[in-house]
């Protein structure tokens, strides 16, 4: 990646950071299953004063990847079940390294938060 696309892309990261940081009591840095987490609630939309057992947080963490991996190919929505939980099929497997699935997903949270009209 050349250095104007790195420069905007941390510029971008750091914009989604402070919005987290203003916008949520979250004590301490949140790292990016919590990001993520947020975003799945986001989908869900029922996340108001409600508690999640562990298997219902995995399900909002897959929401979520699956969300914001949508655009870029990788998965497709197929529709809400009766109790409204969003539902995804696998389009394609995610072909990269460790390293890489981590910015791809950075960048999808980006364009995600953009998309949503949540960073300015």
């Amino acid at each position: 990646m050349d250095k104007e696309l790195t420069r905007k892309f941390h510029i971008n990261w750091n914009k989604v950071m402070s919005y987290i940081q203003n916008n949520f009591c979250i004590e301490g840095k949140i790292d990016l299953i919590g990001i993520i987490y947020l975003i799945g609630i986001q989908e869900l939309g029922k996340g108001n004063n409600r508690f999640f057992n562990k298997e219902n947080k995995i399900n909002i963490l897959h929401i979520a990847i699956c969300r914001i991996l949508e655009p870029f190919g990788y998965y497709l929505f197929i529709g809400r079940d009766q109790e409204g939980w969003p539902h995804y099929i696998l389009k394609n497997k995610i072909p990269f390294n460790q390293k890489d699935q981590l910015f791809l997903i950075k960048k999808a949270i980006i364009r995600y938060m953009n998309e949503e009209n949540i960073l300015k």
